[in-house]
């Protein structure tokens, strides 16, 4: 606490709310203490995978950042934020190092970054299904239109927003010396995303506005060892050049150096979402939006092949300023049916394919939509790091869930969040639960921002988890974090 308290004293406070051509600091200090299987899922999911599923943990992080002005014609930022940690996947935490430049509407960002697509309330959600915030960020070079900007011709009544973006896995040091080599496994694995989303309306206009997104994001390249279940195995390489890096950006079946599947389908892990919403967004303050965002593997969920039961459905509202609620968040995530049960990929002899029981989130060459062992997507499909067998893959994929998150600001000084989550897991098609398995989750987490403190916040958080599927655990958080401006 000392050497906390002597860095955020180097610098001055500062009564500018914003300042684009400076340098904001955030220095913080926080610690969880949990009995039970694990730290709770709320204290630990949705935190960018700056956090443990271990118990009793304690942190230090020290972040700069430039940021950019998004009303100026060319501006450009930075950011450096560094941790150190007890009990966390590992001592030093490198979570963002990142450089990035604007011209007019074009964005280009370069290295590893805490970001979203904006679609979902990041502080009340359960999460997003494919570009989530609780794992650690990707580095990653990314290309294309950040934020929305308006067609031309159209009279600020259609917008447009997408990217592109090429990167890699960081988590190799973590599977070396976590995952079990009984099983199979998958290293220095590459990444390809793209996006694009579309606005109708103008809220200034008319409260009415409507979202259409699609996000696609691929694994491919890297080794994955293959066990031999004598005790030991080999390394198996995948395709990496040019060609590789062409079909993750544009699907297409893989060559005579990939494996059978492959070339039956498609090169790599490839999965999306599409994702729709309508908003009504009164001058009054009220807002009502309705959002749903449904899941793919390969093709045969991506347009109409089979119905489209799965996905995150969600209403979100935001009430008039008042002491007790400020915004309310309520979401059913069915991903039970994931195309049905039946499989079969054509061959010669029978040229048919049922492309079913796609599991999601798993692959059977890489190691499924994780990094650093934390899901990549929503944290109500338990994440590999949760295995006590060590195998990097997820087990309880066919889930049922109900969640609710509720925010207010009863003063200046205090806001408040509430989450709590029920889910029901079958396990998955492969591996099925022999019975449905339950959990619930909650977060009760209070914040105090003294206006005489300027900068200056303390966070009180309180979760449980009660159920066979993670186990019964209670547990605290306590942060203690300063924010403010380099002179």
């Amino acid at each position: 606490m000392a050497a906390f308290a002597a860095v955020s004293a180097l610098f001055a406070p500062s009564a500018a709310a914003e300042w684009t051509d400076s340098v904001r600091y955030r220095a913080e200090i926080g610690a969880t203490l949990s009995d039970g299987a694990h730290t709770p899922l709320w204290l630990s999911a949705n935190r960018f995978g700056f956090s443990s599923v271990e118990r009793n943990n304690l942190w230090l992080r020290l972040g700069a950042f430039k940021d950019m002005d998004r009303d100026s014609r060319f501006s450009w930022g930075a950011g450096v934020d560094l941790g150190v940690a007890h009990r966390f996947q590992s001592v030093f935490m490198p979570q963002q190092l990142y450089a990035e430049v604007r011209y007019r509407c074009l964005d280009a960002m370069a290295g590893a970054k805490e970001m979203t697509d904006g679609f979902l309330n990041e502080k009340l959600s359960s999460g997003a299904l494919t570009q989530g915030w609780n794992a650690r960020p990707l580095p990653q070079i990314r290309v294309g239109i950040f934020d929305y900007a308006d067609v031309w011709g159209c009279r600020e009544m259609f917008a447009i927003k997408g990217h592109v973006a090429y990167g890699m896995f960081t988590d190799n040091w973590w599977l070396d010396r976590w995952a079990s080599r009984d099983y199979q496994y998958t290293m220095s694995q590459l990444y390809c995303s793209r996006a694009i989303y579309f606005r109708g309306g103008n809220a200034r206009k008319f409260p009415l506005t409507g979202e259409l997104g699609l996000v696609m994001d691929t694994e491919f390249g890297g080794r994955t060892w293959v066990p031999d279940g004598k005790g030991g195995g080999q390394w198996e390489r995948h395709p990496a050049n040019l060609k590789a890096w062409a079909k993750a950006l544009i699907p297409m079946k893989g060559g005579s150096d990939t494996r059978g599947g492959e070339q039956m389908n498609v090169e790599g892990n490839f999965l999306g979402n599409w994702a729709f919403s309508l908003k009504w967004d009164d001058p009054s303050g009220w807002m009502a939006r309705l959002y749903y965002e449904h899941y793919f593997e390969d093709h045969s969920m991506l347009f109409f092949d089979y119905p489209w039961k799965d996905g995150l459905y969600g209403v979100e509202g935001r009430l008039p300023r008042n002491p007790f609620v400020s915004e309310i968040v309520y979401e059913f995530l069915y991903m039970k049916d994931q195309g049905g049960p039946v499989y079969w990929d054509h061959t010669p002899e029978i040229n048919y394919q049922v492309s079913e029981r796609d599991e999601y989130y798993n692959n059977y060459i890489y190691n499924g939509w994780q990094n650093w062992g934390q899901g990549i997507g929503n944290p109500l499909l338990s994440a590999p790091v949760y295995n006590s067998d060590h195998y990097v893959r997820f087990a309880s994929t066919r889930v049922i869930s109900h969640h609710i998150g509720i925010s207010g600001d009863p003063s200046e000084a205090v806001s408040y969040r509430v989450l709590a989550s029920h889910t029901r897991s079958w396990g998955t098609y492969n591996k099925p639960f022999p019975h449905t398995l339950s959990n619930t989750s909650w977060l009760a987490e209070v914040k105090y921002h003294p206006r005489r403190l300027a900068g200056w916040e303390a966070s009180l958080s309180l979760a449980m988890d009660h159920g066979k599927l993670l186990g019964n655990s209670f547990g605290g958080m306590l942060t203690i974090s300063r924010t403010g401006w380099f002179k």
